[in-house]
């Protein structure tokens, strides 16, 4: 959504991806199991892998980032705290091919398999 705006932009941009079999990454937060699932189903619709990447972030960790943002790239605080209070951690059983458990430490991100993370 960063690059893209709007809904209707992101769901013409999936579209033309999937009529020509192009690759395609959904960067957005989706943190329930009801967001990930409309991208989930119309990638399997046409015979996509899904592959899911969680980034492990506390609550404090994110709104302290946040206030390092400026303009339209701040978040006001009380979303991202909707956010993280809605937040279900990602399942193989929502239809991923492959999942990924990503966290951040002093040198960069660390990106390890999927061990059914809580």
């Amino acid at each position: 959504m960063d690059l893209l705006n709007t809904r209707n932009k992101e769901n013409r941009f999936i579209k033309t991806c999937l009529e020509t079999q192009q690759a395609f990454v959904v960067d957005n937060t989706n943190p329930t199991r009801l967001d990930r699932l409309k991208y989930i189903e119309i990638a399997k619709a046409y015979k996509y892998k899904v592959i899911g990447y969680y980034f492990c972030s506390s609550l404090q960790s994110s709104l302290e980032r946040n206030s390092t943002r400026i303009n339209k790239e701040r978040i006001p605080d009380i979303g991202i705290r909707g956010t993280h209070k809605k937040l279900q951690i990602p399942a193989l059983d929502e239809g991923f091919d492959k999942l990924y458990y990503v966290s951040l430490d002093a040198e960069g991100f660390i990106i390890k398999d999927w061990q059914n993370e809580v």
